[in-house]
């Protein structure tokens, strides 16, 4: 695999390194069921992936102060870790497609809105934390996804060039955050169908990291001339 200088590879975490999303949806379900609410996948999709905890806490229980909010959604994520520990898949040709990547030099980040102890619980899971040159928390930074700062911060943090770097995303929210910040976007299709993940500006999706498609869809962005 061969790559300009400034060239770099993005991945979100859940639902992109690992598919996370049912695991996610039973923790949500437990521990909002005695606000009485209840999440099917249509809402879940909707409403609750791909947002950050802050934001799912302000929308949905507005009864309670901010910290009180929080704290709700501190339990869910300790109730989906406890839930994660056995559920932890790859994403199909995850592990070629870092191959391949590491083989070449190419430089990895993951960029996330997911807390640090949910990001390092999967990626310690799959074993692949040597892969990563930088974890994006987007909690631990002034704005998350939908906003372009973690991944602004990423390129950042491996002094990557925009134009020549690929993000991989399974949600609306990281879609936007990722071409907001200028990069080319593999929408991954773990939860969203083609249509969706297109509609709000995947360049291309998939389901599976080792598709020839997806391969030369790569190897064009990260081979092409600086302006």
């Amino acid at each position: 695999m061969q790559f300009a200088p400034g060239a770099a590879l993005f991945f979100d975490i859940d639902g992109t390194l690992a598919d996370t999303d049912p695991v996610h949806l039973e923790a949500f379900n437990r521990v909002f069921e005695p606000f009485g609410e209840f999440f099917d996948r249509p809402r879940f999709i909707r409403e609750l992936q791909g947002f950050a905890n802050v934001d799912i806490a302000r929308r949905l229980l507005p009864q309670l102060s901010p910290q009180e909010g929080l704290a709700v959604l501190d339990h869910k994520e300790a109730v989906f870790r406890e839930l994660a520990h056995t559920e932890i898949h790859a994403v199909p040709g995850l592990f070629y497609l870092l191959d391949l990547a590491e083989a070449a030099g190419l430089p990895i980040a993951a960029v996330t809105n997911a807390p640090r102890a949910n990001a390092d619980l999967i990626i310690d899971g799959l074993g692949i934390r040597q892969r990563f040159a930088a974890i994006v928390i987007g909690a631990e930074l002034p704005h998350g996804k939908p906003h372009p700062l973690p991944y602004l911060e990423g390129l950042r943090l491996l002094n990557a060039k925009a134009e020549l770097s690929v993000a991989f995303e399974d949600s609306r929210t990281g879609i936007a955050s990722s071409v907001a910040a200028g990069l080319a976007t593999v929408g991954i299709r773990t939860s969203l169908e083609d249509v969706d993940l297109r509609a709000v500006g995947a360049d291309i999706t998939t389901a599976s990291y080792d598709e020839q498609s997806l391969l030369d869809f790569i190897a064009a962005r990260i081979a092409m001339a600086t302006v």
